[in-house]
């Protein structure tokens, strides 16, 4: 198992700059009195591709040497890492395979074609998402770019809380949601070598909580597939991202999917920003526990705004 270091961050950074926005972090005054606390929102909903996974995805393609990258890149994904390893490979003009679940939202896939993605669809499981991901490797032999078990996308999740720390004096804690694990083992990377009094905190739903029973377990416990309507979290832990988990998360903290819902809404109508379910989890998480953060200074990074309109959560 190679685990990624802060220098990797720093070349990271560096690497996927032509590639990324360098998101804003904004404020709401409204709910910062709701929680009695003060939140810095790093809106990533606002990044190329729609999420996150860009970083991650555009530092694994660009790291790539010439060979490598000739063969294309593969991976599989509910959605917002297929549509970012499309669009990184899109930027390097190189091919890629997403195997997404027959049940991810159209939007998603119609995300990753838009950029020039192949999908492969298979079952709504993560037995059988692997196994038609193997299929695909054994055909094309293109280079695996896992959606977050990767020392390489880890590497470029963590510039994400590299740019807030940056920004952003004084924080006491930071929290994302968790569902492998890429952007809690990213944060985790870059707080514990630049920042280590800031704690960090992982959000999770009920419904897909594999994270915090493996957190209070002490070993990975792995659902096989959880229904949510935060999609993007519906994956289980692997060792490289158990790794930073187990070592340096605070808390893994449980919300229901109204809780979800709600906190969505919230940001909708007070930030006008359009972030999906699984990115309101965070913020969830912060409502339904605002006597852990009251006093406190705390970022909450919005994963990604990749919504399917059609089929709104609260329709």
């Amino acid at each position: 198992m190679i685990i990624p270091t802060i220098a990797d961050v720093m070349s990271a950074h560096e690497r996927i700059a032509p590639y990324i926005h360098r998101t804003p972090i904004l404020t709401s005054s409204y709910i910062d009195g709701q929680v009695g606390a003060s939140l810095f929102f790093k809106c990533e909903n606002l990044q190329k591709a729609g999420a996150f996974k860009a970083r991650g995805a555009a530092n694994a393609v660009f790291s790539l040497d010439a060979v490598s990258a000739a063969k294309g890149v593969a991976t599989h994904s509910s959605g917002n890492h297929g549509t970012c390893l499309s669009y990184a490979a899109g930027k390097r003009g190189i091919a890629c395979t997403v195997v997404m679940p027959r049940t991810a939202p159209q939007a998603k896939k119609d995300a990753v074609r838009g950029y020039g993605g192949t999908v492969v669809e298979c079952e709504p499981s993560v037995t059988s998402r692997e196994a038609t991901f193997a299929e695909v490797v054994a055909q094309s032999g293109a280079e695996f770019v896992h959606p977050y078990n990767d020392p390489r996308v880890i590497a470029g999740q963590a510039t994400c809380s590299k740019e807030l720390l940056n920004e952003v004096a004084g924080l006491d804690a930071v929290i994302a949601p968790i569902g492998g694990g890429g952007m809690i083992s990213g944060t985790c990377l870059t707080l514990s070598s630049l920042a280590k009094q800031v704690q960090v905190y992982a959000a999770e739903p009920d419904r897909a909580d594999d994270a915090c029973r493996s957190f209070r377990a002490g070993r990975i416990i792995a659902d096989d597939a959880p229904q949510t309507i935060a999609d993007g979290l519906r994956v289980p832990l692997k060792d490289l991202t158990w790794h930073f988990v187990k070592t340096n998360v605070t808390n893994v903290l449980t919300v229901s999917e109204l809780e979800i819902v709600d906190a969505m809404k919230l940001i909708w109508k007070r930030m006008k920003l359009v972030v999906e379910p699984s990115s309101a989890v965070a913020l969830a998480a912060v409502l339904k526990n605002s006597n852990v953060f009251v006093g406190k200074r705390i970022g909450v990074i919005l994963t990604g705004g990749n919504v399917d309109l059609d089929n709104l959560p609260w329709r």
